[in-house]
């Protein structure tokens, strides 16, 4: 039988002598790994509440603008008059409330104020005029 005889490289392979990753370098991967990850994580969840908190404004912005268009094309109503009728607010989704002030601010003309809340928090303040047609 004919003997086969190995490089040295393959033979200390073999042995057990070859250099491969030790218990440190797999633990610092695995840090680095880590610390990676949890930055992405971080970033992702910041992305995702300042989605949050645009969808919320966009959503309170259209719904103030809603109402104050709500408020102009309806009949005037002197509110220097006692017992006047109040302006109709709109229905608004679920957890949004409208509060809608009305100020005199000379005869036949009003300053309407549109409070947006969700969950009774302010989002947004819209003001305009009507005038008496």
């Amino acid at each position: 039988m004919k003997r086969v005889r190995l490089s040295s490289k393959i033979r200390k392979a073999c042995q057990g002598s070859s250099g491969g990753f030790t218990l440190i370098e797999v633990l610092i991967a695995m840090a680095l790994i880590g610390i990676i990850a949890i930055a992405f994580l971080s970033a992702l969840s910041t992305a995702s509440m300042a989605l949050i908190t645009a969808d919320e404004r966009a959503t309170a912005e259209s719904l103030a603008r809603s109402q104050m268009e709500y408020v102009k094309n309806q009949p005037y109503i002197d509110y220097s008059e006692s017992g006047h009728d109040d302006y109709d607010p709109i229905t608004p989704p679920e957890d949004y409330e409208i509060e809608l002030l009305v100020d005199t601010v000379e005869t036949g003309l009003q300053r309407i104020t549109v409070i947006i809340k969700h969950d009774d928090e302010e989002v947004i303040t819209l003001e305009g005029y009507k005038r008496a047609s």
